[in-house]
């Protein structure tokens, strides 16, 4: 899934924070501009997929006009791919168990294939990721 939220910059102390209206369980901060929005990148598809695993409401983001901000902050609009941030950061692995011809098994462990690998390679194809 595919989201944009605005999110709000707040400069302090050196650094960045970052709130978004909408979820507020949401926030992070940077360094400086570019680390806070690459930061409220991440953080934003980490909640959102929480969300969405959880089979939890995802709020529909507010209108940038409507909201009310601090002086000397910043508004910015926030995308989340929470597909891709998936794949990024998800290296836990999940035993399957299958079944195939015991002629194949014999055929693809005297070449030393990688049972895991062809499987991972043939479901990316088929999904096209």
């Amino acid at each position: 899934m595919r989201y944009v939220y605005p999110a709000v910059f707040v400069p302090e102390d050196g650094l960045y924070n970052v709130t978004f209206p909408d979820l507020p369980d949401c926030y992070t901060s940077g360094d400086d501009l570019t680390d806070a929005m690459f930061m409220a990148q991440d953080i934003l598809a980490d909640v959102l997929a929480d969300k969405e695993e959880q089979n939890e409401s995802v709020p529909n983001p507010s209108d940038l006009s409507t909201l009310t901000v601090p002086t000397g902050s910043t508004v910015a609009l926030v995308a989340a791919d929470t597909d891709a941030w998936r794949r990024a950061h998800s290296g836990k692995a999940v035993k399957k168990t299958l079944t195939i011809p015991q002629w194949l098994d014999t055929a693809a462990q005297v070449r030393g294939i990688n049972f895991s690998q062809v499987l991972q390679d043939a479901l990316r194809a088929q999904l096209g990721v």
